[in-house]
């Protein structure tokens, strides 16, 4: 993993850039003078862009090579920063942050597709493991950091603090670069690699599969502090505080995936992952105390890392000759699932209860790690290390 160094530092602050406003909506709020929904334009404008501009940045990557491609959306994730820091009305701070979420959305599934074409298959699947260290600490800081930056310091300093950051790391990738193998460039047009992809058979099952993950885990998990909330009274800081459980799931999962990869693999992972997943919707749904959704937020993040990684490894062969497009269209499968998911959960939530998306969550969840773990093991042998 050292050798990726470089792509773990860029994906610290891609993951950085998305979730940096998750607190500063009500400074936003408080220095803009708009109401709370509308300093949250700069959360969405960041995530829509960052959905569309997968299905550019793969393609991109495959014609033009991916470490160029990572250099350029660091550079581009920089200056955007600097006219969020810079914004002087809530709708040129969105436009910013939307330019900002475009220029990182190229980040990590180019790097996942480098790994992918410099790790072997047999021991891909734990490296791109060890690379969930860098995006969920990315995650983690830049939802903490800026809250503490704007408490003590001020709300723009947060932007330049990721302008600096996100520059550094562009510096970083493309010294780091001229000493890593280079990548494979291919010739053909988007179209064509678009079709080359979508062809396979396996791609259209991975894709589908990522799809169906995004829209009951991602949606379910984004109305866990609401319910918490809502049910039990709980404040919204010690309900995301319950919601961190599942960033500590993922690194229990990273911690632990050299052995479980290699003595489960990848078939038995897919199943056990959804299995917990469900294990955590039902926990969460049926609990009589918060206290209950301790420990299932828990197994959620460490079922969600292992379906997820999973899904990840398989991604980055199902068509090695564009496999940037590839592991484009299977990060734009996982956003196009969870806007599907938030399309319908509100109204779902709003009449019968976010109880009900929990439920829905807890019978799909594991039905799907099962199939999809009973397809791995139906066509071909589990990918385990030497």
């Amino acid at each position: 993993m050292r050798r990726f160094g470089a792509l773990a530092i860029a994906a610290v602050m891609s993951m950085a850039s998305m979730r940096a406003c998750d607190a500063l909506l009500p400074a936003l709020s408080s220095d803009f003078d708009v109401p709370i929904g509308m300093a949250a334009w700069s959360i969405s404008a960041f995530a829509l862009a960052y959905g569309l501009m997968q299905l550019v940045y793969g393609p991109l990557g495959d014609r033009f090579g991916k470490l160029r491609v990572v250099t350029i959306a660091l550079a581009g994730c920089a200056v955007a920063n600097v006219m969020a820091a810079v914004a002087p009305t809530m709708p040129a701070l969105a436009l910013a942050r939307g330019l900002s979420g475009a220029a990182a959305a190229g980040v990590i599934p180019m790097s996942m597709a480098m790994i992918g074409d410099t790790v072997p298959v047999r021991d891909r699947q734990q490296v791109l493991a060890r690379f969930f260290l860098a995006t969920i600490g990315g995650m983690i800081g830049g939802q903490w950091l800026s809250g503490l930056i704007t408490d003590w310091l001020y709300w723009r300093i947060v932007f330049w603090v990721l302008a600096a950051g996100s520059g550094v790391a562009a510096l970083v990738v493309w010294m780091q670069g001229s000493g890593m193998v280079s990548d494979p460039i291919a010739r053909r047009s988007f179209g064509e690699q678009f079709r080359s992809v979508l062809g396979q058979p396996r791609a259209r099952l991975v894709f589908a599969v990522t799809a169906i993950e995004g829209l009951f885990t991602l949606t379910g998990f984004a109305f866990v502090p609401t319910y918490l909330h809502g049910r039990f009274g709980l404040g919204l800081g010690t309900a995301g505080v319950v919601m961190a459980m599942y960033g500590v799931g993922g690194l229990v999962y990273v911690a632990l995936s050299g052995v479980l990869i290699r003595r489960l693999g990848s078939d038995v992972l897919a199943a056990l992952g959804g299995a917990l997943l469900g294990a955590a919707f039902a926990i969460v749904a049926v609990g009589p105390r918060w206290e209950w959704s301790v420990p299932g937020c828990f197994l959620g993040g460490l079922g969600f890392y292992m379906l997820h990684n999973t899904l990840q490894t398989q991604a980055t062969e199902v068509f090695p000759p564009s496999r940037g497009t590839a592991v484009g269209l299977f990060a734009a499968s996982l956003f196009l699932g969870q806007a599907l998911g938030m399309s319908g959960a509100a109204a779902v939530a709003g009449t019968l209860g976010e109880r009900w998306l929990f439920a829905a969550a807890a019978v799909a969840l594991p039905l799907l790690g099962m199939a999809f773990g009973g397809r791995l093991r139906t066509d071909g042998p589990r990918h385990r290390p030497g």
